[in-house]
């Protein structure tokens, strides 16, 4: 069985209090902040339940997406530290590396979510990379640029070790069942990240007008820090989401490069919170 092969650090993700059978994809975890767009959850599980589609001889372990999460996280960190460090030679690659890293992927998101191609690992892979680009370079941009009295290393040390405290904190909510993911939690969730997409994409138009101050979402002040706290409050419970999908593609014996699409969920989410909680921390530290 999957759970008896699974690896001890994420052995409690799949329960045994679940029924089998079919399954949602791999969650709904997305980046607002820099990509605005939510995945289409059904995307994956159709890929692997149509009639007389075959499944690949090995069914799907936790272990499965240990190993691609851990993959795909690895070559986000060395693309970031990359970026970070041409940030630091040359300040002026700062902005087209966040923006090209951004949008690209976003774009890879896209084609992944609506193609059909989640357990592509060359498309996954790519992501990686080119969301390592954008967080690499915002990382540079506020713990050098926008804060003061704090190293950078000490920013972005606290924002990753948040990152992780979150991540962990909602792997044992979802462990324990202390919160259960239900249609109504899962539509509640995605309504409330489209809302902060809205948002976000309204503050981008109003800033044309106005200087770019916006609606005040980004500016540091209590209306920015308030939204910041729903995006990180968001992306905690996209957990959830994802986990719980993770789980039923487990124990609906999906094949085992479905843990592609799982570690592609599970990066989005991640980064995600990771720069709405550098972004937080920034606010705090501000040189304004």
């Amino acid at each position: 069985m999957a759970e008896e092969r699974s690896n001890p650090v994420m052995r409690g993700v799949v329960r045994s209090n679940k029924p089998a059978g079919g399954y949602a994809g791999f969650g709904s975890g997305m980046n607002a902040a820099n990509q605005g767009a939510v995945f289409n959850q059904a995307n994956q599980a159709d890929q692997y339940t149509k009639p007389g589609q075959q499944v690949g001889t090995r069914q799907l372990t936790v272990d499965d997406v240990v190993v691609k999460t851990a993959s795909t996280l690895g070559v986000l960190i060395v693309s970031a530290i990359v970026s970070y460090f041409l940030c630091h030679q040359n300040l002026a690659l700062a902005t087209p590396l966040m923006i090209v890293g951004a949008l690209v992927g976003f774009v890879l998101v896209m084609v992944a979510s609506f193609g059909r191609k989640q357990d592509n690992p060359a498309i996954v892979l790519a992501y990686a990379v080119f969301e390592g680009l954008f967080v690499g370079s915002i990382s540079f941009v506020f713990a050098n640029l926008m804060v003061k009295d704090i190293s950078a290393g000490m920013l972005i040390g606290q924002a990753v070790l948040g990152t992780i405290g979150v991540f962990v904190g909602m792997l044992v909510v979802y462990k324990t069942g202390a919160i259960r993911v239900t249609p109504r939690f899962t539509r509640m969730i995605v309504a409330g990240i489209f809302g902060v997409v809205i948002l976000a994409l309204g503050n981008l138009v109003v800033g044309f007008f106005n200087g770019g101050a916006g609606l005040g979402l980004y500016n540091g002040g209590p209306i920015a820090i308030i939204f910041s706290l729903v995006c990180i409050a968001l992306a905690a419970f996209s957990f959830l989401i994802d986990f719980d999908s993770a789980d039923q593609l487990i124990r609906a014996g999906a094949p085992a490069k479905a843990a592609w699409g799982i570690a592609l969920g599970l990066t989005v989410t991640l980064v995600w919170l990771y720069v709405e909680i550098l972004r937080l921390l920034s606010y705090f530290n501000s040189n304004n």
